[in-house]
């Protein structure tokens, strides 16, 4: 009897049909045939453009996309989609809004939309003269850039600055150009690139010198969201809260290991608006960390204070580079829909809609944690993925969900004991 695993090389895996493909990732797996039926269904994506956006497609993993209700942004009301599988991030969303509603709500902006592309040059005895040689042909590298995209530049994009950057490495002297480019309605990441690497062989050529990386940064910052807003003591519970919240909030600002989860409440909200809408959640969330350590230390992505009248006051500034057209944004049915009850006209209110959502939310978890604690709310939420996970269905969930938050235990042995208890009458 054989008994040897299955083998994952796989010739040709993905010149094969979607069908194909889910049958052969069956028998490797011991799929039974419901698991294949279950991968076959790809919801209100459409299998021939799954099938188009990633290699060796099997089957679409669906996130729940709720709406995030009550938010005032620059002065008009906005419904939110949201895309997580977390309990309780559009609910803090709605919460916080809601508490500053009546207050005006969350006034935005936007340092531009400007990319960076960086081209390493290594190799060269005399990098601070190389790297003056560089400036010196700031308009030639200005037309190269250009002329790599002309839609772009018809559309009021295109090259703007150069910087070059000498720094010290563990290889030795490099000198690092920043191509600085006005990507407007796109995330923007195709269009650098390709400038990048048409630029390098020059670079190379100007300075003797040996190009390597040439690739855009994440640390889009020429590209910062900025939010603000004031929420009223009475709205929030008095000044006990406020005072709470803040020194929460100096906790999180001075200690890394506070900061990293203050900051990840920050984005449960971002990354939902821009998983929602189509756009990169990785390159938004890298440049987001990379930026809250930029002062040497990681930091709070958030700031807050009390006004002269008592007021709490916060504020977020990041890197936010989203787009409305290319990749997923474009393609993506329910990214396209997203976009549509949004009603953005631009990248930069796109972006700036996701930092007041991410304001939103650090409210939330701040209030949160400053008061009944994080539990209370998130878990009285989860107790119905617990009754899920218990096996319950339909009208059970609630019943069983209701019985765990009452005994302040939601778990699954105990959901399971509340589901048998519920189906034996």
């Amino acid at each position: 009897m054989n008994t040897a695993s299955p083998s994952s090389r796989i010739g040709g895996f993905h010149k094969l049909g979607v069908a194909e493909r889910i049958e052969r990732v069956a028998r490797f797996a011991g799929l039974a045939v419901d698991d294949q039926v279950h991968l076959s269904d790809t919801g209100n994506l459409p299998v021939e453009t799954a099938d188009h956006m990633i290699e060796n497609f099997v089957g679409t993993m669906n996130i729940p996309m709720g709406v995030a209700t009550n938010l005032r942004i620059d002065g008009r009301d906005r419904l939110v989609p949201m895309a997580t599988e977390e309990s309780s991030v559009v609910a803090a969303v709605c919460n916080a809004a809601r508490q500053s509603y009546d207050a005006g709500g969350f006034i935005t902006s936007m340092s531009g939309t400007r990319m960076i592309a960086q081209v390493q040059l290594t190799g060269v005895s005399d990098p601070q003269h190389a790297r003056i040689r560089i400036l010196e042909r700031l308009e030639d590298i200005r037309a190269m850039c250009d002329a790599c995209d002309p839609v772009l530049v018809k559309l009021g994009g295109g090259f703007r600055d150069l910087e070059v950057r000498v720094i010290d490495t563990r290889g030795g002297a490099m000198v690092i150009t920043h191509i600085i480019v006005d990507t407007r309605d796109a995330m923007g990441a195709n269009a650098v690139n390709t400038m990048a690497e048409k630029l390098a062989p020059h670079i190379a050529q100007w300075t003797s010198g040996r190009t390597n990386l040439r690739i855009l940064s994440n640390l889009a910052d020429q590209r910062l969201a900025r939010a603000r807003c004031v929420w009223p003591l009475d709205a929030i519970g008095g000044a006990e809260v406020r005072d709470a919240m803040l020194s929460a909030y100096h906790f999180a600002d001075a200690d890394p290991y506070r900061a990293a989860t203050h900051n990840k409440g920050i984005m449960n909200g971002v990354s939902a608006v821009v998983l929602a809408t189509g756009n990169d959640t990785r390159a938004v969330e890298a440049g987001a960390h990379a930026y809250a350590a930029r002062g040497g230390r990681y930091a709070s992505l958030t700031t807050w204070e009390a006004t002269a009248s008592g007021d709490l006051a916060g504020a977020i500034e990041l890197p936010m580079a989203v787009g409305l057209v290319g990749g997923a944004t474009k393609v993506h049915p329910t990214a396209r829909l997203a976009l549509k009850i949004l009603g953005v006209a631009s990248a930069e209110e796109l972006a700036r809609i996701i930092a007041a959502v991410g304001l939103a939310q650090n409210f939330s978890a701040l209030k949160a944690l400053a008061t009944t604690g994080i539990q209370k709310g998130h878990m009285a939420l989860h107790a119905q993925n617990v009754a899920m996970m218990a096996g319950a269905l339909g009208e059970e969930i609630d019943h069983v969900a209701q019985a765990l938050v009452a005994q302040g235990a939601v778990r699954i042995d105990v959901a399971e004991v509340e589901l048998g208890r519920l189906r034996g009458r």
